[in-house]
């Protein structure tokens, strides 16, 4: 029997991870102009993950996802946040913006805001994604235990 769900929900979920995954990139972009912002967009970007893990099952999810680049954009985003903080004490202040401001209500607008939400959005979504999968595989092996 093959991992994962049926047939039907491979297909669905194939097709909401992308608009899932569109979808957490616009919140993180766009998160100073609207409802949102780093946290928010790296969430729904790990939820479009996790939705990938539950409908293909774990070794699928694997060769898509390994666990190496979990591990690698979590720390990118760390290390994108500590830069932005760093270049913007060298500009002359903690977080300082050291980007020129562009049109008010333009994605240009928030200067460095928008470099610390894409951070934090790798940040958070592959620290919330290698959460889950680290409980997923706990769960199976706890299962594998206690059967006979």
């Amino acid at each position: 029997m093959p991992a994962g769900m049926s047939l039907i929900v491979k297909t669905v979920a194939r097709l909401a991870v992308s608009f899932i995954t569109v979808f957490g990139i616009y919140i993180i972009i766009y998160g100073h102009l609207t409802p949102g912002g780093g946290f928010a967009g790296g969430t729904i970007l790990a939820a479009g993950l996790v939705l990938l893990l539950l409908a293909f099952g774990r070794q699928r999810a694997r060769q898509i996802v390994t666990h190496e680049a979990v591990i690698t954009w979590d720390c990118m985003g760390a290390l994108g946040f500590a830069a932005v903080a760093v270049l913007g004490y060298v500009a002359g202040g903690f977080f300082v913006n050291f980007l020129a401001r562009g049109e008010p209500y333009h994605l240009a607008s928030g200067g460095t805001i928008v470099l610390s939400n894409s951070a934090i959005g790798a940040k958070v979504g592959a620290g919330l994604f290698g959460m889950f999968w680290a409980l997923a595989a706990f769960r199976s092996s706890r299962t594998k235990e206690e059967q006979p």
